[in-house]
């Protein structure tokens, strides 16, 4: 079963469908220097029109990159709270288009 809107996928294999910002927070949480490096967020479908990875730098810090090739987006920035950054991708992601949500009025 596919996810409805995204997933989140970590290194170490852990993989969650439609992640709330607490499950984003958890994963970044769990990110470490070693094998567990990066989560990538995407649409779970062929070739997603947007994507976000958070990496994990050391001490403490991650950096979080955000595309968006119908919107013509890339951004790169580091920062050092997950909570934080959770929180704002959780915004980021629920801006970007999504085929399975039905348009305003059409629900």
């Amino acid at each position: 079963m596919r996810a409805e809107y995204y997933r989140a996928d970590s290194e170490n294999g852990d993989h969650i469908e439609d992640p709330s910002e607490d499950a984003l927070f958890m994963l970044f949480d769990d990110l470490n220097g070693s094998d567990n490096t990066f989560v990538v967020i995407r649409p779970d479908r062929d070739d997603p029109a947007w994507s976000a990875s958070v990496t994990f730098l050391g001490k403490g810090g991650y950096e979080v990159v955000r595309r968006d090739t119908t919107r013509r987006e890339h951004e790169v920035v580091t920062g050092t709270s997950i909570d934080r950054i959770a929180r704002d991708l959780t915004i980021w992601m629920a801006a970007r288009d999504s085929p399975e949500r039905a348009a305003p009025g059409e629900r």
